[in-house]
């Protein structure tokens, strides 16, 4: 299986349809079996067609755009954990050419109030792989020191929610870099997940944030914040980090993962 994770920075990018076709172009190219994609946006005022869905929600255009060079075997689902930039329904999203079995969303954090910026949610799918299921999560966690949304306790409700006895993959912005010790990454991998880019048999930086973005304003490091880990032990062929300029455009202001398990 081929997976992507992608924090897409939805609408906040210079061009942005110009890069959802990059996006798209890459998935046709790659045909990933599962992409987890955060900050997945559409603007509040814009018409609902399908749902909660509105017609500018980026998973939706993206889908559209994937329809329209020939790959039609794609589905989504999405929700939206908080207002973002005062005007947008932001949230996250996994899109899927295979057969969705469950479809689940659910908030990490003490704040419900989708109103407030710092409010999180995941959204999950299960898939049946070689007649096993196999659940994947699009995550979007808060910040280690954040006082007022523990990521302590955003963690242990996203693993309370991961089945105990089936394969699971947890793929996403953690907002807490690989690099810094006895915060957020300890603390994940310290709770029985795995991270695919140290099982990885090949690989590169891993870095997938270069200096100042949104949240990080004060960043002055490379940084490996996206990831995609395991709650098992596996062994993917690879793991490398994509548009980042040299393997494919920038689309965002993180760069993406994919890995082959």
């Amino acid at each position: 299986m081929k997976l992507l994770t992608l924090n897409c920075h939805s609408w906040q990018e210079d061009q942005q349809l110009e890069k959802i076709k990059i996006l798209a172009e890459a998935i046709k190219e790659n045909l990933y079996d599962v992409i987890a994609l955060q900050e997945v946006s559409q603007h509040i005022k814009a018409p609902l067609i399908d749902g909660h869905i509105r017609e500018d929600n980026y998973a939706l255009l993206l889908i559209e755009e994937l329809r329209k060079i020939g790959v039609k075997d794609y589905v989504f689902k999405w929700d939206f954990s908080h207002i973002g930039y005062d005007i947008y329904e932001e949230g996250l999203a996994i899109i899927t050419r295979h057969e969705i079995k469950e479809d689940q969303s659910f908030f990490i954090t003490k704040n419900r109030d989708q109103k407030h910026w710092k409010t999180r949610k995941i959204v999950g799918i299960k898939l049946l792989h070689q007649d096993k299921p196999i659940s994947f999560y699009s995550c979007h966690l808060g910040w280690w020191h954040d006082q007022e949304e523990s990521y302590r306790f955003q963690v242990e409700s996203l693993l309370s929610k991961v089945p105990k006895d089936e394969s699971a993959i947890l793929m996403g912005d953690f907002n807490s870099s690989a690099y810094v010790r006895n915060e957020g990454y300890d603390f994940l991998t310290g709770n029985g997940l795995y991270d695919t880019y140290e099982l990885a048999s090949r690989k590169d930086s891993g870095v997938t944030v270069r200096g100042k973005i949104a949240g990080w304003e004060n960043n002055k490091h490379d940084m490996r914040i996206d990831l995609i880990l395991s709650a098992q032990p596996i062994q993917p062929k690879y793991s490398r980090v994509i548009f980042n300029g040299i393997h494919k455009p920038i689309i965002s202001d993180h760069y993406g993962v994919e890995i082959e398990i």
